[in-house]
């Protein structure tokens, strides 16, 4: 693999990580998080109440952006690495652009363009250079 394809390739797992953090959620009548929030929380809940926050919607985004993690410092950048990081977060991600659509919440629609968008420019990324 070209030294260009390995820099593209981490900045494109870098951008996805980033814009995963800013998925806005709203709910209840009060209720709103950007999901770096919301990590936060499960964080701190997970070393003193790890129960309290097994459900996939939590573990499976987190499991995501630690293989991104990790794949940003292999020394050649993974393709199943970055497949599965993007769908576990994706997930997530394309939950709340539905619940954005069906309740026509501006607000958490434009939070989850930049995932999908990056997303969608990683996948095929990938599936064309490696």
């Amino acid at each position: 693999m070209k030294d260009h394809s390995k820099i593209t390739a981490r900045v494109l797992n870098l951008l996805i990580l980033i814009a995963s953090l800013f998925g806005y959620m709203e709910w209840g009548t009060e209720n709103s998080s950007f999901l770096f929030e919301a990590e936060w929380v499960v964080l701190s809940k997970l070393l003193v109440d790890p129960l309290a926050v097994l459900h996939p919607f939590t573990l499976l985004p987190l499991a995501g952006q630690l293989l991104l993690l990790v794949g940003l410092f292999l020394p050649k950048p993974s393709r199943v690495l970055s497949f599965l990081g993007v769908g576990a977060i994706g997930l997530l991600m394309l939950l709340l652009f539905f619940i954005g659509i069906i309740s026509l919440n501006v607000r958490m629609l434009l939070s989850v363009l930049p995932f999908l968008v990056l997303g969608v420019l990683s996948i095929r990324y990938h599936a064309k250079h490696f």
